[in-house]
């Protein structure tokens, strides 16, 4: 098959990309680097070097193949950071009406079956809906949980203040992924192949938050860390001296309070769905360790 992949080279693209090309796929993979060329080449995939945003782009690339995979680049600098997301799926939806083609996987979120209060995931609904109305496409919308690469964000809060937290608290469940089980998910689902539209959860642990904590602490030689509940305004401010933008901020902030609230995780949990993935918690707290002592 010819299979476009959006994303470049991130965490779950990179790995998405090696399998498809085990198989003996044609990949193109779609990045706003130039740089990343030869990286890609290397990787036994053609490059495709433009702006998510750029339509004409989208569509030529696009035209000829049998399947894209679509995933909303992150933005960080964003004014509106939800307007954005919706904003790119909808240019995505273009591109594929324009270009005719007729398989889509689509990266979504756990929560996206909730129109706001999630923060950034309510961006991620807006674009399941556009795609949901195009006609004649098979779509795979996958719905991967919260993913363990958003514990890093804790790194520095451990080494100045000993804690580990968010506003949500440590007796609360988190469902957990690791984006090498979803690339393992979806490339199975592109090989085995997929008719109309559906949606598949992909988790890999589910996990309190108190257990969080002790296993990156045990994992990186501070056994007993703690996990500590922050209310909103202290989540915010704490997020805005590290560096991140009000806007950024806010939308995370949002989201804590769909977990703390567990209303994420409600479409998920009536579902029955049990996690399937490789990467366990423990696991996960290994490479932990090799970032934080990095």
């Amino acid at each position: 098959m010819k299979i476009i992949i959006t994303g470049s080279l991130g965490n779950i693209s990179k790995p998405l990309a090696s399998q498809l090309i085990a198989k003996g796929n044609n990949v193109t993979v779609i990045s706003s680097n130039a740089d990343r060329t030869a990286e890609i080449s290397e990787l036994g995939a053609k490059a495709a070097i433009g702006s998510v945003t750029d339509e004409s782009f989208l569509t030529e690339t696009f035209t000829g193949a049998d399947l894209v995979y679509l995933m909303v680049p992150p933005h960080f600098g964003a004014d509106d950071l939800k307007k954005h997301i919706k904003n790119v799926g909808q240019h995505y939806a273009n591109a594929v009406k324009a270009s005719g083609v007729k398989k889509v996987v689509l990266l979504s979120s756990i929560g996206a079956h909730l129109e706001k209060g999630t923060g950034p995931i309510a961006g991620l609904y807006a674009v399941e809906q556009i795609f949901n109305q195009l006609a004649d496409i098979d779509l795979l919308s996958l719905r991967p949980s919260y993913f363990y690469n958003n514990l890093y964000a804790n790194i520095d809060l451990i080494k100045h203040a000993g804690i580990v937290g968010a506003n949500y608290g440590a007796d609360q469940s988190i469902v957990l992924v690791h984006p090498s089980d979803i690339a393992a998910v979806a490339a199975a689902k592109i090989e085995e192949g997929f008719e109309g539209k559906s949606i598949l959860y992909i988790a890999s642990d589910k996990r309190k938050l108190s257990e969080v904590a002790s296993a990156l602490g045990t994992a990186i030689g501070k056994a007993g860390l703690p996990w500590v509940e922050f209310d909103d305004t202290q989540a915010y401010e704490g997020m805005v001296g590290a560096g991140l933008s009000a806007e950024m901020a806010s939308n995370y902030v949002e989201m804590g309070t769909a977990i703390r609230s567990v209303v994420l995780w409600e479409d998920f949990e009536a579902k029955g769905i049990v996690p399937v993935g490789k990467i366990k918690l423990e696991d996960f707290a290994a490479q932990f360790a090799s970032a934080y002592n990095g």
